[in-house]
Protein backbone atom coordinates (compact mmCIF):
# COMPACT_ATOMS: atom_id res chain seq x y z
CA UNK A 1 0.00 0.00 0.00
CA UNK A 2 1.39 3.39 -1.00
CA UNK A 3 1.75 6.18 1.54
CA UNK A 4 -0.60 9.13 1.21
CA UNK A 5 1.25 12.21 -0.03
CA UNK A 6 0.04 15.43 -1.60
CA UNK A 7 0.73 14.29 -5.14
CA UNK A 8 -1.10 12.68 -8.01
CA UNK A 9 -1.12 8.97 -8.76
CA UNK A 10 1.59 9.25 -11.42
CA UNK A 11 4.01 11.00 -9.06
CA UNK A 12 3.31 8.40 -6.38
CA UNK A 13 3.96 5.61 -8.90
CA UNK A 14 7.23 7.20 -10.05
CA UNK A 15 8.50 7.77 -6.50
CA UNK A 16 7.58 4.25 -5.46
CA UNK A 17 9.46 2.98 -8.52
CA UNK A 18 12.56 4.99 -7.54
CA UNK A 19 12.40 3.68 -3.97
CA UNK A 20 12.02 0.09 -5.19
CA UNK A 21 14.84 0.63 -7.71
CA UNK A 22 17.08 1.90 -4.92
CA UNK A 23 16.19 -0.93 -2.54
CA UNK A 24 16.85 -3.63 -5.16
CA UNK A 25 19.97 -2.03 -6.62
CA UNK A 26 22.61 -3.88 -4.63
CA UNK A 27 24.48 -0.58 -4.46
CA UNK A 28 26.07 1.10 -1.49
CA UNK A 29 25.04 4.63 -0.56
CA UNK A 30 27.29 7.25 0.98
CA UNK A 31 25.60 9.70 3.34
CA UNK A 32 27.70 12.17 5.32
CA UNK A 33 30.80 10.00 4.84
CA UNK A 34 29.19 6.77 6.06
CA UNK A 35 28.42 3.88 3.72
CA UNK A 36 24.98 2.23 3.93
CA UNK A 37 23.44 -0.75 2.21
CA UNK A 38 20.61 -0.34 -0.28
CA UNK A 39 17.83 -1.28 2.14
CA UNK A 40 19.06 0.98 4.93
CA UNK A 41 19.54 3.90 2.54
CA UNK A 42 16.08 3.40 1.03
CA UNK A 43 14.52 3.23 4.48
CA UNK A 44 16.18 6.58 5.23
CA UNK A 45 14.71 8.11 2.06
CA UNK A 46 11.25 6.78 2.98
CA UNK A 47 11.60 8.32 6.44
CA UNK A 48 12.60 11.68 4.97
CA UNK A 49 9.71 11.53 2.51
CA UNK A 50 7.29 10.80 5.33
CA UNK A 51 8.45 13.92 7.15
CA UNK A 52 8.00 16.38 4.28
CA UNK A 53 4.39 15.53 3.45
CA UNK A 54 2.84 18.06 1.10
CA UNK A 55 6.09 19.64 -0.04
CA UNK A 56 6.81 16.81 -2.49
CA UNK A 57 4.51 16.94 -5.50
CA UNK A 58 6.57 15.15 -8.18
CA UNK A 59 9.29 12.56 -8.55
CA UNK A 60 11.60 15.39 -9.58
CA UNK A 61 10.83 17.10 -6.23
CA UNK A 62 11.61 13.82 -4.47
CA UNK A 63 15.00 13.58 -6.15
CA UNK A 64 15.85 17.25 -5.63
CA UNK A 65 14.63 17.71 -2.06
CA UNK A 66 14.81 14.24 -0.48
CA UNK A 67 17.27 11.98 -2.26
CA UNK A 68 20.09 14.30 -3.30
CA UNK A 69 21.68 15.57 -0.12
CA UNK A 70 21.64 15.65 3.64
CA UNK A 71 19.08 18.04 5.04
CA UNK A 72 21.29 18.75 8.05
CA UNK A 73 24.75 19.08 6.50
CA UNK A 74 23.90 19.86 2.87
CA UNK A 75 26.42 17.21 1.80
CA UNK A 76 25.40 15.48 -1.44
CA UNK A 77 24.61 11.77 -1.29
CA UNK A 78 26.44 9.40 -3.62
CA UNK A 79 25.99 5.83 -4.75
CA UNK A 80 28.51 3.04 -5.44
CA UNK A 81 27.16 0.33 -7.71
CA UNK A 82 29.04 -2.82 -8.71
CA UNK A 83 31.00 -2.31 -11.92
CA UNK A 84 30.39 1.46 -12.04
CA UNK A 85 32.08 4.60 -10.78
CA UNK A 86 30.69 6.33 -7.71
CA UNK A 87 28.22 9.01 -8.71
CA UNK A 88 25.86 11.52 -7.20
CA UNK A 89 22.60 9.93 -6.10
CA UNK A 90 20.78 12.81 -7.79
CA UNK A 91 22.24 11.88 -11.19
CA UNK A 92 21.70 8.15 -10.61
CA UNK A 93 18.03 8.53 -9.72
CA UNK A 94 17.43 11.15 -12.42
CA UNK A 95 18.77 8.71 -15.02
CA UNK A 96 16.40 6.00 -13.76
CA UNK A 97 13.46 8.42 -13.78
CA UNK A 98 14.22 9.39 -17.40
CA UNK A 99 14.43 5.70 -18.32
CA UNK A 100 11.08 5.01 -16.62
CA UNK A 101 9.38 7.92 -18.37
CA UNK A 102 10.81 6.97 -21.76
CA UNK A 103 9.39 3.45 -21.36
CA UNK A 104 5.86 4.81 -20.80
CA UNK A 105 3.46 4.62 -23.74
Amino acid sequence: MSPVWAMDANATREINHLLDFSARSGCQFVRNGTVYGAKEATDHLRMKLGKVGERVKTADDFIEHIASQSYLSGTPYSVRCPGANEQATKAWLSTELRRLRAAQP
